[in-house]
């Protein structure tokens, strides 16, 4: 039987082209069909010893490649070497061009970018959700962001807000009853954020937390005098990490996100 082979050549993995190649191969009864797969191509001297071993083995090119220099090259040499090939990505770009008026980027890779990005924010989300309220405080060292504060600040959802940034957060309460955790006397003092606010409006917050759970607003969880044993608690805390504080009293989750994002991309830079 006469060895059957198709070349897969792309600028990136090649995962796509070799999925369709699979796909394709999958309609022939008993096809014994070689996959040679030639990733990463970024040169047009590839391209060449690619058509040339195509040709020697009467073998079939399918690509994907979005950089038009290659794609193009690799059209041309092909005719004229008599060897087929098969654009699985070209025309539907030129189309989508065509048609929208759009701007290709002609990058590289990008499917798989937006795959890698896809995992580290579920990464994170469960992160957050495992380190959630200080339940475990090993997370703090493996934390990008450790939030810091009494009860009814936002932590929780501050971190799950994050995390939809591909941000690992944990998250400690500080209860003036219990040590906090050594773990955050380990970690740089910027890696911690406080999040502050005033005594009034988190007695308001908690009163209508006890409401909505059918309990006495007038608890000592909402009791304004344990509320500021809560809150000097939570200075004392925050002064011997050394870390920034933000006032949340009047701040929505996502204008809180905001400033810490913007405070890592300060550092970064």
């Amino acid at each position: 039987m006469m060895n059957r082979i198709i070349y897969v050549v792309s600028d990136s993995v090649g995962e796509t082209a070799e999925l369709v190649v699979k796909a394709a191969i999958s309609q022939f009864n008993n096809s014994a069909t070689e996959i040679k797969r030639v990733p990463y191509v970024e040169d047009k001297g590839t391209i060449s010893e690619v058509i040339s071993l195509a040709k020697m083995n009467s073998a079939i090119i399918a690509f994907t490649l979005v950089v038009p220099e290659l794609r193009n090259f690799l059209i041309q040499e092909a005719k004229i070497a008599g060897v087929t090939v098969f654009d699985i990505i070209g025309p539907l770009i030129d189309n989508m061009q065509g048609l929208y008026g759009l701007t290709p980027r002609h990058e590289p890779g990008l499917v798989r970018k937006l795959d890698e990005d896809y995992f580290k924010k579920i990464e994170a989300i469960e992160f957050a959700v495992k380190y959630d309220d200080g339940r475990d405080p090993r997370g703090i060292l493996r934390a990008d962001i450790i939030l810091v504060g009494v009860s009814r600040t936002s932590k929780t959802p501050l971190s799950q807000y994050l995390a939809h940034k591909r941000l690992k957060v944990a998250n400690v309460p500080l209860v003036p009853e219990v040590d906090p955790p050594e773990e955050l006397f380990l970690v740089p003092p910027h890696k911690c954020i406080g999040l502050k606010i005033s005594p009034e409006k988190l007695n308001d917050i908690r009163r209508e937390r006890l409401k909505s759970l059918g309990l006495d607003d007038q608890a000592i969880y909402a009791n304004i005098d344990r509320i500021k044993e809560e809150l000097d608690h939570f200075e004392r805390v925050i002064n011997k990490i050394g870390c920034d504080v933000i006032d949340v009293t009047k701040k929505a989750v996502e204008e809180t996100a905001n400033i810490i994002l913007q405070q890592i991309n300060k550092k970064n830079r």
